[in-house]
């Protein structure tokens, strides 16, 4: 009984107010209508001089907000801004969190509006865990780059590696009682979301970035991850840093080389 309990509020909506866009950008609401069932809310950054569109996505309880420090840097590197709440999140419909089997219709309702509001637009994804695992698991998305934050390999192991930051060698029980729940609650196994097993899918320029330090995706998870994404790819280990927002942990080191990832793969 503590285990369904503990499995529903995980699971449970993070719906809020996400807060104001950016402050001194033009930003345009929005909203569209997914294929998971839910209205997504979002704002669009027009860049007059951007040949290129970037797609932010949050991780796991976050929203369009947590994003906006990612979208005034890109802004500034020349790059047109889509956010969006993914379902369950913040301005969004949803009854649910689902690990990414709903969000990543989501990010498909995403990059499509990309696509038809910036014609001739390459396009990238930056997505951060859950943003990023949803983006993995996407369809034919057509993907110019992508970058990849602190993305697990799979639920079963994101799942366990959470657990047994709790109870340590004590952690095969609950992860077990927590597994279970997926079909019961939302109708599909915990084995379905593997996002090391789709990311070759992706067929575009890949950034990883992890954190040597996360107890939730520990490093060799992050880089079994890499190893199975294919060429061009590029990995930034953040020394010292745990399952957080990369930004706000190395503000030089991220804006260096997601820029830089992104200008490569995007203007040249």
């Amino acid at each position: 009984m503590v285990s369904w309990l503990i499995g529903g509020r995980l699971l449970s909506p993070a719906r809020r107010d996400v807060g104001p866009p950016p402050e001194g950008l033009e930003t345009v609401e929005f909203t569209l209508q997914s294929k998971s069932g839910a209205t997504i809310a979002g704002w669009f950054l027009p860049n007059e001089k951007a040949t290129a569109s970037v797609v932010l996505c949050h991780g796991v309880r976050g929203c369009r907000g947590s994003m906006v420090s990612r979208a005034k840097l890109l802004h500034a590197a020349g790059y047109a801004i889509v956010m969006i709440d993914l379902q369950a999140h913040g301005e969004s419909t949803g009854e649910s969190i689902s690990v990414g089997h709903l969000e990543r219709h989501d990010v498909e309702a995403a990059v499509g509006f990309a696509r038809e509001n910036n014609a001739g637009h390459k396009i990238a994804v930056v997505g951060q865990s859950l943003g990023g695992a949803s983006t993995v698991l996407a369809n034919e998305l057509r993907l110019d780059a992508v970058v990849l934050e602190a993305v697990f390999p799979s639920l079963r192991q994101a799942v366990h590696n959470r657990v047994a930051a709790r109870f340590g060698p004590l952690a095969d029980v609950p992860t077990w009682s927590l597994l279970v729940q997926f079909p019961l609650r939302l109708g599909f196994s915990a084995d379905e979301i593997s996002p090391i097993e789709r990311i070759a899918g992706l067929a575009c320029p890949t950034l990883v970035l992890c954190g040597s330090e996360d107890p939730h995706t520990p490093l060799s998870e992050s880089q079994a991850l890499f190893d199975a994404a294919c060429e061009p790819k590029q990995m930034v280990v953040f020394d010292g840093a745990g399952h957080t927002d990369f930004l706000k942990f190395d503000e030089a080191l991220y804006s260096r080389t997601v820029v830089s990832f992104l200008d490569r793969h995007l203007t040249e």
